[in-house]
């Protein structure tokens, strides 16, 4: 209990708890608070929640609303009139006699913001909502916003690792337009969208004669980004006899284009990006270690778009107004079960899926509600309850402690993710964890 609640625990101790329990939420059921148990199921929805948010969850507790740490926040969230409401969110985890986590309260208050399609996100609680181009407001995004601040300022390589679609390409031109070569040119090329020969082409450059169809001198990236930023995206697929190359200029900084004598300077910032990781690769043999560690001065991590539920809403009323601003269609509010399918979610495409569905919408459907049948057929499939597909197999009490370090090593500590791999949810992978001593 908090230090600033002084009551006498031999009084505490002699209370009914049920029936003091029971007193306690009759006298408070105006308020907007609601409690969820260890497994995140609504035990209590107060009728002040269910006239604020104008709906009952149900048992299963919303992703915007789950408890999982001492918090004080803001929180988007569908409105009883179909726009998107800001509320003002103060949390508490509730814990067992055992000091375990129990589950959680959470008192609800409006922050006075209503945001519809056409109106500009407005800032809450000083978090972030645009950054350079990344649309987020997100607690988890706010260290990786640091991150390319600082960066920008030096010349260090960076690495970007982010599943496909969650904006590594927006990190690598926010570090380009943040730096002093902004000026300058900044250059894209897909690793794994092109064979090995075109590529190192495509890298290095040829010389006239240098190969069938070679008819005129090639400048590869390396050359035509002279001074300014090249983003190798899934820098993972670059076949071997390239990464020796690629090594070459990062360490000597320069390179001889296909079928050149002589070598060319490059005067290039590299920021490279993967979904997968290096660490990995290099130990089946399909990357160099030392290029791993010449690419990977500065890691960025981006969280996918699951782990930051709080940027959905945000996101879709984004990119709404972006679409709406072409007049060919309107959409100023979503019908309230659309939005929560839209909000339950797993986004495996992460952002870019999240686009496409609100493109997807504005073609299918018609007038100023976006509605269920205008989202993609995979929202109207029947859901199916199956194990993670990487999910660690957990028996007797030392294959689980096991299991579940093997998950946290897997996870580099992530425990939303390791929890996802280890086929627990999060609230009982953190009880186990603390169990087993991880």
């Amino acid at each position: 209990m908090p230090d600033a609640i002084n009551l006498p625990d031999h009084w505490l101790e002699g209370l009914d708890s049920r029936s003091s329990f029971a007193a306690l939420l009759e006298l408070c059921q105006t308020l907007a608070f609601y409690i969820v148990d260890r497994e995140q199921n609504v035990l209590y929805w107060s009728p002040g929640a269910e006239r604020l948010t104008g709906s009952h969850p149900g048992k299963t507790c919303p992703p915007e609303f789950r408890i999982d740490a001492d918090v004080q926040e803001a929180i988007p969230t569908l409105g009883p009139n179909g726009g998107l409401l800001t509320l003002r969110r103060s949390a508490r985890l509730l814990y067992d006699r055992h000091g375990d986590p129990a589950g959680g309260i959470a008192l609800l208050t409006p922050a006075d913001t209503v945001e519809t399609a056409a109106e500009k996100p407005r800032a809450t609680s000083g978090r972030e909502q645009n950054f350079q181009g990344i649309i987020s407001r997100s607690p988890a995004m706010r260290n990786v916003f640091q991150i390319i601040r600082n960066a920008a300022e030096t010349e260090a390589t960076v690495l970007v690792r982010g599943e496909s679609g969650s904006g590594k390409e927006l990190v690598a031109k926010a570090i380009h337009d943040l730096s002093a070569r902004r000026d300058a040119p900044f250059l894209a090329v897909n690793c794994a969208a092109l064979s090995a020969n075109l590529l190192e082409s495509e890298l290095f450059g040829h010389v006239r004669g240098a190969f069938t169809g070679a008819i005129k001198d090639h400048k590869g990236v390396f050359q035509r980004a002279e001074g300014g930023t090249l983003f190798l995206d899934e820098v993972a697929e670059l076949p071997l006899e390239l990464q020796a190359k690629l090594l070459r200029v990062i360490q000597e900084r320069n390179f001889m284009p296909v079928g050149g004598d002589r070598m060319i300077g490059a005067d290039v910032r590299i920021v490279a990006a993967t979904h997968r990781s290096l660490r990995e690769e290099v130990k089946t043999g399909h990357f160099r270690e030392d290029l791993m560690y010449r690419l990977r001065v500065v890691p960025i991590f981006i969280p996918p778009l699951r782990e930051r539920r709080e940027d959905i809403s945000l996101l879709i009323w984004h990119f709404i107004a972006q679409h709406n601003a072409r007049k060919f269609r309107q959409i100023d509010k979503i019908d309230p079960q659309a939005m929560r399918l839209l909000l339950d979610y797993h986004w495996p495409g992460n952002v870019r899926e999240l686009q496409n569905v609100i493109e997807y919408a504005f073609a299918v459907g018609r007038g100023a509600t976006l509605r269920q049948t205008e989202l993609p057929p995979e929202f109207s499939e029947p859901k199916t309850i199956a194990p993670a597909a990487n999910a660690l197999p957990l028996r007797s009490p030392e294959q689980e402690k096991q299991a579940i370090g093997e998950a946290l090593r897997q996870s580099h500590g992530r425990v939303t993710e390791a929890a996802r791999l280890a086929g627990m949810s999060r609230a009982t992978f953190w009880r186990k964890r603390k169990h087993y001593g991880l």
